[in-house]
């Protein structure tokens, strides 16, 4: 019999808005704001905004046409797009197919958008491992495009000075040897008043989910950090050890945790629990902040260009946060 195809994580091209917000602007237009305080709790110095009528999808045709030229890609070659945001274009049409005619992609293509943030690569990737298992597609072009900040308030300290848009392309294609596997999942909607945007769908205003806590800020985005901390620490170490009981391992087995790039107190506090040393649970924020669902595909594509993904080893994938969501899988690359 035929041996069954896998999905291998092929190169990665990210692409960032032009406009830099730093930390020294902020401070200069808010004297009140404790950014140095701020600062030692995100680890983050500065960010990427996309610019007035600039969308997600803008971002993700920039880091698919970057991918093709700098990888020598050809588009007629790619047989499924995977689009992953939660600011998407439209409600209506999917934006992926909006995608695949921007890019002259074949009609023959597939195209599907899922609404899902931190947790939202491993996710597609599990769906593309699928769809490459299956047969249904062999070469798959997966975005991740966030831009975040069109929902927050020029005036919240709280988030204006984390999130930063962003845009990531992966290629995914298939391989005779297995590279993701152990994929595992887990959802909590009862938390979905943690992180939300409560306005924008078809639930009128009187029925909508109402934010967890008292709403300081005017942005449509809402959160509550320290519940998502409380979770993040108790949800993603279970996640763990499910993980690598599962699959008979130990964390001796395991090279670097790649995780979702969310504050630098949160995977701080994650390293403390786990009792892992910084270097196997890297944080690589500081310029672009969070990110959303592109902080693991642009960790990666880090690591990667700085040398610091050892091929022969086994790392793990891990995402968590908005739904509530989390998800998690073990890696080794092949193609990098």
């Amino acid at each position: 019999m035929p041996s069954v195809p896998h999905a291998q994580i092929g190169p990665i091209a990210v692409h960032l808005p032009d406009r830099v917000e730093t930390n020294e602007e902020l401070q200069e237009a808010f004297p009140q704001w404790d950014i140095k305080l701020i600062e030692e709790k995100t680890g983050i110095s500065k960010r990427h905004i996309a610019a007035e009528g600039e969308t997600s999808s803008d971002l993700a045709v920039a880091a698919s046409l970057k991918l093709f030229a700098e990888h020598q890609i050809d588009p007629n070659s790619i047989d499924f797009v995977l689009f992953c945001t939660q600011t998407p274009d439209y409600p209506l049409p999917t934006t992926s197919c909006l995608i695949q005619d921007r890019l002259s992609l074949p009609t023959t293509c597939g195209a599907l958008d899922f609404n899902l943030g931190c947790s939202g690569y491993v996710y597609g990737l599990a769906v593309a491992d699928g769809l490459i298992q299956t047969g249904v597609a062999r070469r798959i072009l997966f975005l991740t495009a966030e831009t975040y900040t069109k929902y927050i308030d020029p005036d919240d300290r709280s988030l204006r000075t984390i999130f930063g848009d962003a845009a990531a392309a992966t290629l995914l294609t298939a391989g005779e040897t297995p590279s993701l596997w152990g994929f595992k999942f887990g959802s909590d909607g009862s938390g979905g008043d943690m992180l939300m945007v409560g306005d924008g769908g078809t639930r009128s205003a009187k029925d909508a989910i109402r934010p967890r806590h008292r709403k300081r800020w005017k942005s449509r985005l809402y959160m509550d950090g320290p519940s998502l901390i409380n979770f993040t620490v108790d949800a993603v170490p279970r996640l763990i050890d499910e993980i690598l009981g599962q699959n008979g391992m130990t964390d001796a087995d395991i090279s670097q945790y790649l995780m979702h790039q969310a504050t630098w107190k949160m995977l701080d506090q994650l390293r403390n629990r786990m009792g892992v040393q910084p270097e196997r649970l890297p944080i690589e924020l500081s310029e672009i902040g969070n990110t959303v669902s592109c902080t693991l595909p642009i960790l990666i594509d880090q690591l990667r260009k700085s040398g610091r993904i050892d091929k022969e080893s086994v790392n793990m994938l891990v995402g968590f946060g908005v739904g509530l969501s989390w998800a998690g899988c073990l890696w080794k690359d092949l193609q990098g």
